[in-house]
């Protein structure tokens, strides 16, 4: 990449080092990026080539598990490795028992990305949704690896559609073929001379539709439910989200709550405590009997969210009043509507369930309760709701067939 390209990654892994003195997670990540290499060297089969996904966190490593998933069934013998950017996907899925290494993205440095490339030697790349890094896509190229990018989705307000956006425009030039989410991104990317493209669909709907076919039960949430009222199951909430969903509950004896924040540290889930003022129990210490009685339970763990889904009545997904909202399908598949904050805008599943009459939005508590008193006065309105979400998710299924389709080709070719 051009040398001012070279400069901002350098000056990006100088803050790291910064930021790292005072904040533990970017600790993490810094020390996940220096010791990639050295793991690799140690890790990694001699000789042999990999199949290399990258995601930056753990809701993109979730669009990319179906594919995975996918070239393992018909390739059992193809080796994974799995990168990620961000610690709160690495530190979840290390353990991923379908890849045969993970680690941190070493910075995208010239000398990181041929040391890296030399080590793996992949036999093609797949990013997954947002990654665009210069050095590594054009190395990538350079060396004639295939190189996917799949469920990615683009916007107007995008730096590649502004007319300072050249660099970012020739990282697209770098893929084999740019897997789209849906037409109107397909045509963005048409109007700048991009068309190594293809509609193929957001992978996440395979994904949470695989989920839910495996749920496992839960006996304390199966004995809350079994006890009768409207279960909210609150997703990934966080501070602002529960400022305004609680006090309505508080307020309404014949709604219970399931509440998973995102972020499960004992100030998190002792502040949500606090506002609680009716029986609230936390998942890890509760028995059978405490849930029957319980009218609010705090989820103090990881990886039982997916599962809890199939308890709800009307799902509730957090983020709405920060960065954005996390996965509303997790939820909407298990014929619930959702419900989330107002940044939503950058999720084209979330304006159009919203447009169907399965999701719904608001700013404020009486917007809240509004919603919420909707869906309550009559219970055909609430299982209309939770039908058209759950139909929502089946009509949009398939992408990661049609994605694997030209991946295949590529693993097919070079095992002959």
């Amino acid at each position: 990449m051009n040398p001012l390209y070279n400069f901002a990654i350098r000056a990006f892994g100088t803050g790291i080092k910064i930021a790292a003195l005072r904040d533990e997670k970017v600790k993490k990540l810094r020390d996940g990026q220096r010791d990639s290499l050295d793991y690799l060297r140690a890790t990694l089969k001699p000789g042999k080539r990999y199949i290399w996904f990258h995601a930056a966190s753990s809701g993109e490593f979730e669009q990319g598990r179906p594919m995975i998933e996918m070239i393992k069934r018909n390739h059992p013998d193809a080796l994974i490795l799995l990168t990620f950017f961000s610690p709160s996907g690495y530190e979840v899925k290390k353990n991923f028992p379908l890849a045969d290494a993970v680690c941190y993205l070493p910075l995208d440095t010239p000398r990181n990305v041929r040391r890296f490339l030399d080590l793996v030697n992949p036999s093609l790349a797949v990013f997954i949704k947002y990654e665009f890094w210069g050095n590594y896509l054009q190395e990538l190229r350079r060396r004639g690896i295939p190189t996917f990018i799949i469920s990615a989705i683009f916007r107007p307000t995008q730096v590649f559609f502004k007319p300072w956006g050249g660099l970012m425009r020739s990282m697209l030039k770098c893929y084999t073929k740019i897997f789209v989410q849906d037409e109107p991104s397909r045509a963005l990317l048409a109007g700048i001379g991009i068309n190594n493209v293809s509609v193929a669909g957001d992978t996440r709907f395979d994904r949470v539709t695989d989920i839910m076919k495996g749920v496992r039960e839960i006996p304390e949430i199966k004995a809350m439910k079994d006890s009768g009222g409207v279960i909210m199951i609150a997703g990934s909430s966080w501070g602002p989200d529960e400022e305004r969903l609680i006090p309505y509950f508080n307020s309404h004896p014949e709604l219970k709550l399931i509440i998973a924040p995102h972020e499960v540290t004992p100030e998190r889930v002792a502040a949500i405590e606090s506002a609680v003022s009716r029986k609230v129990c936390r998942l890890s210490a509760m028995t059978v009997d405490d849930a029957a009685d319980a009218d609010c339970v705090i989820v103090d763990c990881y990886g039982k969210l997916s599962s809890i889904y199939t308890y709800g009545d009307i799902g509730y997904i957090g983020g709405g009043f920060g960065v954005g909202i996390h996965n509303i399908n997790e939820a909407a598949v298990y014929g619930m509507p959702v419900i989330f904050g107002p940044n939503y805008h950058k999720f084209k599943e979330a304006k159009e369930m919203i447009a169907e009459g399965g999701a719904f939005t608001y700013r404020s508590e009486q917007e809240f309760a509004a919603i919420m008193d909707g869906l309550f006065s009559d219970s055909g309105s609430l299982a209309k709701a939770g039908k058209i979400a759950a139909d929502y998710v089946k009509h949009n299924l398939g992408a990661t067939a049609c994605i694997y389709a030209d991946i295949d080709k590529v693993i097919t070719r070079n095992s002959d």
